[in-house]
């Protein structure tokens, strides 16, 4: 059976894979345009080197803490070398220029009242990941084959809110963590394993809804829903905004967030109000609250019009040089004139046969540029 790898999840059988690859960039490329004839013979020869120690939150970590070898750990060098970037930490760069200007919104309109952390190490347990938040324990996300799993019982965050609970705990009540997040997924234009969130927190006591004559749920999210409209128009100027329900396992009720920009409907983040069971695991027992996340490479794609999710990772001059401190919206600018060439190639696949095993060895030889 024929099968295109980027539609196709497990296999039960025996399949015929059809693979349809895609390398380079369809408006840039690096300065050198990618072609087979001038890669060396000898595959070893042209793999990046990967670092062996990096500091994360002034804690270094070593290689073999990460990318160990134990039956359960799929994380491979490729995203080991990422861990330590931190490019929402950059002011220069379009996602740190975007977290700046978020921060901006609520220093402004909330006094400095939410504490901020944007270095909190993304080695996390399964419990923070997925338990504290409420994820059901048969849920997709948490297979081998959507996270990356350190071991049996460790992973890479697959978002910002496994640091909800640990904040919690310590007392914070109105926080902002912004953060590199990690999920197997493709590589295209659109999507890639890393990528960064910025989750925003914010608890409520008694004394706040009941003068308002609200009960506690409708009054967290009048107020989450007034604080995020403002927070998209500092972002995007004057829009027609809607609001649409949808679930997620840690909120109800939860909604999306969607401005009408440049001629469609675009969704902005997720958010609701935060499950009771949340609140009481962590010593919030009469309280209500709040909670946000959003993807910065999606909204810093529209904002600055950059078409490749990939060029956020890259050092390329013609690239960073065209951004500055402060400066929200610069529209980027292509840089390069080399069309995308596309190639088609087949195989028997086993049982055994997982997409994601095979998609990071491909990228670990040839790079990012793969596509599909």
């Amino acid at each position: 059976m024929a099968l295109s790898l980027v539609h196709s999840t497990l296999f039960s059988k025996t399949s015929h894979l059809l693979l349809h690859t895609k390398i380079g960039f369809s408006h840039f490329s690096s300065s050198i345009p990618f072609s087979t004839s001038a890669l060396p013979s000898n595959p070893k020869t042209w793999r990046r080197p990967v670092i062996s120690v990096l500091e994360l939150g002034g804690v270094k970590i070593a290689r073999d803490d990460v990318v160990r070898d134990d039956p359960t750990n799929n994380v491979p060098d490729t995203i080991f070398s990422k861990l330590g970037l931190q490019l929402h930490r950059r002011d220069q760069h379009p996602l740190g220029i975007l977290k700046n200007t978020i921060h901006d919104y609520f220093d402004t309109n909330y006094s400095n009242k939410f504490d901020k952390f944007d270095e909190l190490c993304p080695i996390v347990s399964v419990k923070q990941n997925f338990d504290d938040v409420l994820v059901p324990a048969d849920h997709v996300s948490r297979s081998y084959n959507d996270t990356y799993y350190v071991d049996s019982q460790t992973v890479l965050r697959c978002h910002t809110s496994a640091h909800q609970a640990e904040l919690l705990r310590k007392g914070h009540t109105h926080f902002l963590v912004t953060g590199d997040v990690y999920r197997r997924d493709s590589i295209d234009s659109t999507h890639y394993p890393v990528f960064h969130q910025m989750e925003g927190f914010r608890v409520f006591s008694p004394d706040e809804w009941e003068a308002s004559g609200m009960d506690g749920t409708s009054f967290a999210a009048e107020d989450l829903k007034k604080c995020l409209e403002g927070l998209a128009t500092h972002l995007f100027g004057a829009v027609e905004m809607r609001w649409v329900d949808t679930y997620f396992p840690f909120t109800n009720p939860s909604f999306e967030l969607e401005i009408y920009f440049k001629e469609k409907w675009l969704e902005v983040l997720g958010c609701g109000v935060t499950e009771q069971e949340i609140l009481k695991r962590n010593g919030k027992l009469n309280n209500v609250a709040w909670a946000f996340g959003l993807g910065l490479e999606r909204l810093a794609m529209v904002l600055f019009d950059i078409p490749d999710i990939r060029l956020f990772w890259s050092d390329d001059e013609r690239f960073t040089s065209q951004f500055s401190k402060g400066q929200l919206g610069t529209k980027f600018k292509p840089f390069s004139r080399y069309p995308p060439c596309y190639k088609d190639m087949s195989f028997w696949i086993s049982e055994s046969f997982t997409e994601n095993n095979l998609c990071e060895v491909v990228r670990g030889i040839a790079g990012d540029l793969v596509e599909e």
